[in-house]
């Protein structure tokens, strides 16, 4: 794969990069179910990074990466299920973004 550019990136191209690094590194028939438990995984990570930029306890035996890391993961995985289902998240977020603006926040 080439490297990605040293710009900010569009959800677009994010998308479009997972999804031809998923193809190159053999990802790409993994199922909705398999990448949303991922994600979840993920998720976890990104907590125990909190915790540890937090100097709270973390168990010594988890592999800890950087909340950066962990970040990036997550949205990788992020975009291989929105990928799997057709989903442009730019598109969605504009979506969900006018439902929020007919909301009350406290």
């Amino acid at each position: 794969m080439e490297p990605l550019p040293e710009r900010p990136l569009t959800l677009a191209e994010i998308q479009e990069y997972v999804a031809k690094m998923e193809v190159e590194r053999g990802f790409s028939d993994s199922t909705l179910v398999e990448q949303v438990l991922k994600l979840a995984e993920e998720t976890g990570e990104v907590c125990k990074a909190v915790r540890k930029r937090a100097s709270l306890k973390v168990d010594p035996n988890s592999a800890v990466g950087g909340l950066g890391e962990e970040l990036a993961d997550v949205l990788i995985y992020l975009a291989a299920l929105a990928n799997r289902e057709g989903i442009d998240l730019s598109q969605a977020l504009r979506d969900k973004e006018l439902v929020n603006t007919t909301r009350t926040w406290n």
